[in-house]
C-alpha cells in the first residue's frame, strides 16, 4: 500500500527539482552568452535588464508568441510528438541524482533524491538514450531533406557513443561494487574521487557526454554550414523551444552525473557534504561545455566516427579488463 506522507514528499521532491531544472536550464541560456561573449571578446546580451539577466525571460515570451509553422509534407503525429520525447527524455536522467544527504524534517528522514533506484546505472544509460528518438522522429516527420539528413547523423552518433558512456559507467561500477548512484556516492566519500581511480573511465565519460548532448565539437546533428540547423530546421516557436530546452536541460544533467560518478556528487572531503558542492561541480562542468564550443572546431562526421570505433572503444574495454584484474586481485 503506498503511504501517503511518502507520495506526498516524492511529488513535492519531482515538482522541486523539475522547476529548478527549468530555471537553471533558462540562466544556463544567459551564462553561456556571456561566458563566449568574454571568450570573443564582446559584450554579450546586457540591455534586458541588470547585466541582461531578464533575457531569458524576453527569449521565452519571443518564442511562445512566435508562429508555430507546420510543413505541408510533415507527418501530423510524429512531427508535434518528436519535441516532447526529448524533453522527456532530458528530464527522466536527473531523477535519480542524489542531491544531498538525508534531512530530518519534523522527526521524518527525507532522502534529497527523487529515486534511488538498485539499478539507477542502467537506468541512467536508459533514460540517457530515449533523447535520440526526439531526434529521429523529428527530422523523420518533418519531411524535409536536411532534417533527415540531421537525424540520420544523431542516430550514428548518439549509438556509437552511448556504447563509449556505457564503458566508462561499467568501470566505475566495478570499483564501487554497485549500481546506484546513492551507493556510488557513499563509496567515494568512503575512499576518494572516482577521477582519481578512474581517470580515463572520466575522459571517455566526458567525451561520450559531450557527443551524446550533440554540443561542439559533436554538433555535426545541427551543423548550421551543412544543414541549415539538422533535425529542428522545420520546427519553430514552442515546439522548437522544447528542442532547446531538452538540450540545455540534458547538459545540465549530464554535469550532474558526472560529478555523482566521479566527484564524489554531493560530498566532499573532510567537509560537511551538502547540495552546495554538488551545484559547484556542476557549475564547473557547464562552464567545461561553454569553453569546448568558444574553443574546439567541429569534427568532420568520419572523424567523429575513427575516433569512437578506432580509438575510444578499444581504450575503454582495455580499462575494463585492467579495472577488474585489479579489483579481483585487491579483493
Amino acid at each position: 500500500m503506498i503511504d501517503p506522507f511518502n507520495l506526498t514528499v516524492d511529488v513535492v521532491l519531482s515538482l522541486i527539482v523539475i522547476v529548478g531544472l527549468l530555471t537553471t536550464m533558462a540562466y544556463m541560456t544567459w551564462f553561456e552568452r556571456r561566458v563566449l561573449s568574454k571568450l570573443q571578446a564582446r559584450v554579450g546580451p546586457n540591455r534586458v535588464g541588470w547585466q541582461g539577466l531578464l533575457q531569458p525571460l524576453a527569449d521565452a515570451i519571443k518564442l511562445f508568441f512566435k508562429e508555430d509553422i507546420r510543413p505541408a509534407l510533415a507527418d501530423r503525429l510524429l512531427f508535434p510528438l518528436a519535441p516532447a520525447i526529448s524533453l522527456f527524455a532530458a528530464l527522466a536522467v536527473f531523477a535519480l541524482i542524489p542531491l544531498g544527504p538525508t534531512v530530518n524534517i519534523a522527526g521524518a528522514e527525507i532522502p534529497l533524491q527523487v529515486a534511488d533506484l538498485p539499478v539507477g546505472v542502467v537506468y541512467l544509460l536508459a533514460a540517457s538514450s530515449l533523447g535520440v528518438y526526439g531526434l529521429v522522429l523529428g527530422g523523420w516527420g518533418s519531411g524535409s531533406k536536411y532534417s533527415l539528413l540531421g537525424a540520420l547523423r544523431a542516430a550514428a552518433q548518439v549509438v556509437s557513443y552511448e556504447l563509449i558512456l556505457g564503458i566508462s559507467v561499467v568501470s566505475v561500477t566495478i570499483v564501487s561494487g554497485t549500481l546506484s548512484l546513492g551507493g556510488i556516492v557513499e563509496a567515494q566519500s568512503r575512499s576518494a574521487w572516482y577521477v582519481l581511480l578512474q581517470p580515463v573511465a572520466f575522459i571517455l565519460f566526458m567525451i561520450a557526454a559531450i557527443a551524446e548532448t550533440n554540443r561542439a565539437p559533436f554538433d555535426l546533428p545541427e551543423a548550421e554550414s551543412e544543414l541549415v540547423a539538422g533535425y529542428h530546421t522545420e520546427y519553430s516557436g514552442m515546439r522548437f523551444a522544447m528542442y532547446f530546452i531538452a538540450e540545455y536541460v540534458a547538459m545540465i544533467s549530464m554535469s550532474a552525473v558526472a560529478a555523482t560518478l566521479f566527484f564524489g556528487g554531493w560530498s566532499f572531503p573532510f567537509l560537511p557534504g551538502g547540495p552546495w558542492w554538488l551545484l559547484i561541480k556542476m557549475t564547473f562542468f557547464l562552464f567545461l561545455f561553454v569553453w569546448l564550443r568558444a574553443t574546439l572546431p567541429r569534427l568532420r562526421y568520419d572523424q567523429l566516427m575513427r575516433l569512437c570505433w578506432a580509438v575510444l572503444l578499444p581504450i575503454g574495454l582495455i580499462n575494463i579488463v585492467v579495472t577488474a584484474i585489479v579489483v579481483a586481485a585487491i579483493g
